[in-house]
């Protein structure tokens, strides 16, 4: 008989009630064989001798002897047995770090294939087989394998985890169900695992999901640090380019006013030399003179003398030089005129940068429109929201908790809570106004104080010109000329609130550094009508616009 044929049939070699193979195996009356040791307590343990199998009763105790042809069978079974676990172990990989080994496996162990919950032990390929095999075997319940058995088996009954008490959201065993929960909601461990399984799906879902969200953020983020980088490129090599032109014009400038003093210091020492020359020739002829003279006058000769003296007696013509000075050139203001030039020239240049800059944040132009809803009862708006005036008369207005109740402000209805906007205001002819932006918090009721730290940021115009920035304290504007129009200009991240002369293309005041942690919404104060004499309006598509009355 070969290996193989013997362990197809390896049934007839297990005792049925050990389940192992026979050792000293036995056989009772009725032919059924059992190991002599699990026979012995089995009727050790019942009154009544019967056999385990087909339920024969016997009258006595029966005497068994040891069945010497099954035992020889049994230790030739053992050896081929043996045989083949050895060829099968060779051909079986050893169990590595972090893989289940068999728990029956001697010397090396090798990989677990699976484990049961009922045996509470792991098993290699070989020594699975007689659960795959034995009838009685059958029936335990295999999982892929698994360390840390213990822990499937309940520790008040020693008995499997089997059922899943959806009351208390644990794992159960049967005797559990019946004792300590059973008046509770059960479920087999399948069937939740099935609804828990489709749960875990659904997470891992939500988590790819939140993953794809998040590195479509840092794409996101590394798109908008290209951006960001490529501007900072683009204002640096500008930058450089205007420092450059100014650096350029400053030589320029300190070159041209080096080179008129020179020239008025050339002209000067032309104008000494000159006179130099002329004086240097009028004594040369002098001196030849005076030694003509002299010599005449040493003459012992009557009638030479005579002669020459009419010719001699009076010195040669010169120029009179009593009066002439050599006046040196006013070099008073030439610095000055210079650094005039110089700084006419930068005002243009500024001006063009301002220009420039103010196209640039012209784009983000928001069209703003008057909140009704937040004006003051004295505060009169057209029906598109683009004017506003202050008047004599309180209208009859409900005292909702947006409208400003005492001070004579007005929001814009757009709010902006992140990126950049900008606006214009026409102030023309005004004696006084406040600009400027407000956090939607900000206080409503009664007495407002307009600071930052209040939730205001705004320029105002106090008794027809006196400018001022409303930084807490305040900060008084020498601006070179009244603007008529303003520009007011936000960058939330940046936390920055800029206003602009939009005509004179001036920067007025900026506020840098701010924290806006909310929405933020355009803010408005005509001034008052003071009885008539000035009034508030609001003109312009898109645009608020103040003019005087």
């Amino acid at each position: 008989m070969s290996a193989g044929s013997n362990l197809r049939s390896a049934d007839q070699f297990r005792c049925s009630i050990c389940l192992d193979v026979f050792t000293d195996p036995v056989s009772t009356p009725c032919g059924h064989n059992f190991c002599k040791t699990c026979i012995t307590h089995f009727w050790d343990d019942n009154v009544l001798y019967k056999c385990p199998i087909c339920q024969k009763m016997f009258s006595t105790r029966p005497d068994l002897e040891v069945n010497t042809f099954i035992r020889e069978m049994v230790s030739e079974f053992r050896r081929e047995a043996q045989q083949k676990s050895s060829s099968s172990s060779s051909e079986q990989q050893a169990a590595e770090p972090g893989e289940v080994p068999c728990d029956v496996c001697t010397g090396t162990r090798l990989k677990a294939l699976k484990s049961c919950l009922v045996c509470l032990l792991s098993y290699c390929e070989t020594h699975l087989e007689p659960h795959l095999t034995m009838s009685g075997l059958k029936r335990h319940q295999l999982v892929e394998p698994v360390e840390n058995l213990e822990d499937r088996i309940c520790t008040k009954h020693d008995k499997p985890l089997e059922l899943f008490c959806k009351t208390d959201q644990t794992c159960v065993c049967m005797l559990c169900s019946v004792l300590d929960h059973k008046t509770h909601e059960f479920v087999p461990l399948r069937e939740e695992y099935e609804g828990k399984k489709a749960d875990l799906e659904k997470t891992e879902a939500e988590i790819q999901q939140m993953i794809q969200k998040r590195r479509l953020k840092i794409q996101e983020i590394k798109e908008s640090l290209k951006i960001s980088n490529d501007a900072a490129d683009r204002e640096k090599a500008e930058g450089v380019q205007v420092f450059t032109d100014l650096k350029e014009s400053v030589e320029r400038r300190l070159k041209e006013f080096m080179k008129e003093m020179e020239d008025k210091q050339k002209t000067a020492e032309k104008q000494a030399e000159d006179f130099i020359k002329d004086l240097e020739q009028e004594i040369c002829e002098l001196k030849k003179r005076s030694s003509e003279v002299e010599q005449l006058s040493r003459s012992e000769d009557h009638l030479h003398l005579l002669q020459r003296f009419s010719s001699l007696k009076d010195a040669p013509p010169t120029k009179n030089w009593t009066e002439v000075r050599v006046h040196p050139p006013s070099y008073e203001g030439t610095v000055v005129r210079a650094v005039d030039q110089l700084e006419k020239n930068l005002r243009e240049k500024m001006k063009k940068l301002f220009e420039a800059e103010l196209r640039r944040i012209q784009q983000f132009e928001a069209d703003v429109t008057l909140d009704p809803d937040t004006a003051n009862p004295w505060l009169i708006l057209s029906d598109d929201g683009k004017q506003v005036y202050h008047v004599d008369v309180k209208k009859n207005l409900p005292d909702n908790p947006e409208r400003f109740s005492s001070a004579v402000f007005v929001l814009g209805k757009q709010s902006f809570s992140s990126g950049r906007f900008y606006f214009e205001v026409q102030v023309k002819g005004k004696t006084e106004w406040d600009v400027g932006v407000a956090r939607e918090s900000v206080n409503r009721k009664g007495a407002i104080n307009l600071s930052p730290q209040d939730g205001y940021w705004t320029v105002c115009l106090e008794n027809g010109n006196q400018y001022f920035a409303l930084a807490g304290p305040s900060v008084r504007l020498h601006l070179s000329s009244p603007p008529e129009k303003l520009g007011v200009f936000v960058d939330h991240e940046e936390g920055l609130v800029s206003f602009h002369d939009v005509d004179a293309a001036a920067l007025i005041y900026s506020f840098t550094g701010c924290s806006f942690r909310e929405k933020l919404h355009p803010f408005f104060c005509p001034g008052l009508n003071y009885g008539g004499q000035v009034q508030s309006r609001c003109t312009g598509v898109g645009l608020i616009a103040w003019e005087g009355i």
